[in-house]
């Protein structure tokens, strides 16, 4: 039997921001304690800047003038890292960040806002300082929390030294003690945590390294949870590759498309492509030409169902990748087309913080600097940029729920339509570095082409096919009658 596959309608005309909760924005209601790193140094491994969400709440208007109407974290929870992937409580936000109050408020203020709020859930691995690892720590073989991990023998070797970790720990990291979830006790732990947020009012869970978790009745049982609290909520899984697994419509709706992101790298950077690779599973990247790249897009469009690939996370950077410009050699025109690239795509496109501004950074620490909120040091041209294509995706039905079809690749020319019941537009890219003139071959007639984002030139239907030129590393979006 066929399953049906079913996911949050929202997600279609979403537009998501990932927020780094530490380095985004400091609110004075959040009383901070000292030893904070200066705001405007680079960041490092271990230093707190004082980021907190009343910060964030207070900088909604930043974001819904940018056209952002929902937000991904990286995690808020109780922790003694800056990233908090290393989870003390999970039921408490970290006060550095205000507590459970400033999560209340910044809920309620986005909200308001018709802003949605996505939470990272790390659930394969804990901290030291979760309770039941302490307890572990602290009575040895005696504690009765003691197959909430799996330990190979005491006294624990819980931190760094000569020694590898005796019990089962994320990348044999000493910090990171890997939770037992064939522990039903464990199991029911995770579970509670995943629905109690939901009902807090949270509209989704992005999920670190759920692959690590290698148990379909697990995440089937997490998403009923999840889905009798809210069914609009939003399951997305960090998985760098193929995930058709996961992706049956019975454990996540989406995953980060991470694919997608070495594809957009390897073609709009393919001239300035920095030597880095971006992390994760992948090789370091190779270029890639507009024949190269549409075949590329093609075979990722086709690895899911149309309803999955609408809900993916579609993004450019993150916090486990060097930032998009320094990836590709500070080359702001790779970053436009990049941008505008995504928000004509299936799929929900994510701006990650400051790269609308021209941040740069490469591998962590450097991708987690703080914003700055001078806008004296903004590149307010790239802002400007980014604004208009969010905007242009917002009004424009066939870019948020149309199909898609390639209809130009060739050399460094690329074009695609997507087309509505009432709207068919073309997304054209010309990722030269010379002017060039496109002859798009359109499937049925059309009576009118008008530009409706970018300077194409020369815009004319003829013998059903439509000629534009477009200068040199640009891109331009047509709206046919």
């Amino acid at each position: 039997m066929t399953r049906s596959v079913k996911t949050p309608d929202w997600l279609k005309d979403a537009v998501f921001y990932q927020i780094f909760p530490d380095r985004f924005a400091q609110s004075s209601r959040v009383r901070k304690p000292s030893n904070l790193e200066p705001w405007h140094t680079p960041p490092t491994t271990y230093g707190f800047k004082g980021g907190d969400l009343l910060g964030v709440a207070e900088r909604l208007d930043y974001l819904a003038e940018l056209g952002i109407n929902a937000i991904y974290f990286n995690p808020v929870f109780q922790s003694a890292s800056n990233h908090r992937y290393h989870t003390h409580d999970y039921y408490q936000v970290d006060p550095l960040l205000g507590g459970n109050a400033a999560l209340r408020e910044l809920l309620d203020a986005a909200h308001a806002r018709n802003i949605r709020i996505v939470l990272d859930g790390v659930f394969n691995h804990a901290s030291r300082g979760f309770f039941q690892f302490s307890h572990i720590l602290e009575c040895g073989a005696d504690s009765p929390y003691l197959d909430w991990f799996t330990v190979k023998g005491f006294p624990l070797n819980a931190y760094d030294g000569d020694e590898e970790p005796n019990y089962e720990a994320w990348f044999n990291l000493h910090a990171l003690p890997k939770l037992n979830t064939g522990n039903p006790q464990v199991r029911d732990f995770i579970w509670d945590v995943a629905e109690h947020w939901v009902r807090f009012g949270i509209d989704g869970w992005r999920l670190d390294v759920p692959a690590e978790i290698d148990d379909d009745a697990f995440w089937q049982e997490f998403r009923r949870r999840v889905k009798d609290a809210n069914p609009d909520a939003y399951i997305v899984g960090e998985i760098w590759t193929e995930a058709k697994r996961w992706l049956q419509g019975d454990q996540f709706d989406a995953v980060m498309n991470y694919i997608q992101t070495a594809h957009c790298v390897a073609f709009f950077g393919a001239r300035s492509i920095a030597p880095l690779w971006m992390g994760g599973t992948y090789p370091p990247l190779s270029p890639l030409d507009a024949p190269g790249f549409a075949q590329a897009i093609e075979d990722m469009l086709g690895l899911y169902d149309w309803e999955i690939t609408t809900a993916q996370m579609n993004l450019l950077s993150s916090h486990d990748m060097p930032r998009f410009l320094t990836m590709v050699g500070k080359d702001q025109t790779a970053l436009e087309l990049a941008m505008l690239f995504q928000m004509a795509m299936p799929g929900a496109p994510t701006v990650y913080y400051g790269d609308e501004i021209g941040l740069t950074g490469g591998y962590d620490p450097g991708s987690r600097a703080a914003m700055p909120w001078d806008s004296a040091q903004w590149n307010t041209g790239l802002l400007e940029y980014v604004r208009a294509a969010i905007r242009l995706r917002k009004e424009h039905h066939a870019l948020r729920r149309g199909t898609y079809h390639t209809r130009l690749a060739s050399g460094d020319l690329y074009a695609f339509e997507r087309a509505s019941e009432h709207e068919r537009l073309i997304a054209a890219f010309n990722a030269g570095t010379a002017s060039a003139e496109f002859a798009i071959a359109l499937d049925g007639p059309a009576s009118g082409a008008e530009a409706i984002f970018g300077e194409p030139r020369d815009v004319a239907l003829r013998d059903r096919t439509l000629h534009l030129t477009l200068s040199a590393r640009a891109g331009a979006v047509i709206a046919l009658q």
